[in-house]
C-alpha cells in the first residue's frame, strides 16, 4: 500500500489538496515518486493566483517549513513536476503555473505525449496584473498540427504564450 505524504498545515486550500491526491494517483500509476518536497511545491504552485518563480518558492517553503531548503532542491522539484507534466513553465515570466486541466480532467498522459496525445499548453498573460489563464483549445493545436505536418514537421510538445490584457484590466 502506498504511502500517502499529507501537506496538512501548510494553509493550502482544501481544492489543492484534492489537485495533490490526483497528482499523487498519475505518479503512482507512472511509479514515481511524489515526494513529500515535490507534493509541497507542487501545492504551493497550484494555490497560487499567478506563476510563481523558483526563488518565490523557495520563501514560501521557508515560510511553510520554518527552515530553508537549498535551491537545487525546489529545482530538482521543478523538473520533475514539468517532466510528469503536472507543471508548466511559463518562459516569458520564467515562472510555474500548474495544470489544472490535467489534473482536474485527468488526463494522466506520461510527459507531454501520450498514445498521441501532444500536451499542447495556452497561455493568455497579462501584462498589467501578471494573471495567467491556462488554455486547453483543441481547435489551437488542430491549426497547429496541420500546419506542422504540411511542413513534414512532427510535433511532440507545444507552449504557446500570448501576452496582453486581461478582462479585469482592459
Amino acid at each position: 500500500m502506498a504511502r500517502t505524504i499529507q501537506t496538512a498545515g501548510t494553509g493550502l486550500p482544501a481544492g489543492v489538496e484534492t489537485l495533490l491526491d490526483q497528482a499523487a494517483a498519475v505518479c503512482l500509476a507512472r511509479a514515481v515518486r511524489l515526494t513529500e518536497i515535490r507534493r509541497l511545491v507542487l501545492g504551493l504552485v497550484l494555490a497560487a493566483d499567478r506563476p510563481l518563480g523558483a526563488y518565490d518558492l523557495l520563501e514560501q517553503i521557508r515560510a511553510t517549513r520554518g527552515r530553508p531548503v537549498a535551491p537545487p532542491t525546489v529545482y530538482r522539484a521543478l523538473d520533475f513536476l514539468m517532466e510528469q507534466g503536472l507543471i508548466h513553465k511559463i518562459e516569458r515570466l520564467s515562472a510555474f503555473a500548474g495544470c489544472r486541466h490535467m489534473l482536474e480532467s485527468g488526463h494522466a498522459c506520461h510527459g507531454h505525449a501520450c498514445h498521441g496525445h501532444v500536451h499542447a499548453a495556452q497561455f493568455l498573460i497579462c501584462g498589467k496584473c501578471g494573471r495567467v489563464t491556462e488554455l486547453d483549445d483543441p481547435h489551437i493545436l488542430k491549426a497547429l498540427l496541420e500546419v506542422t505536418r504540411a511542413r513534414g514537421f512532427s510535433v511532440r510538445q507545444t507552449t504557446i504564450e500570448a501576452e496582453g490584457l486581461c478582462a479585469a484590466c482592459a
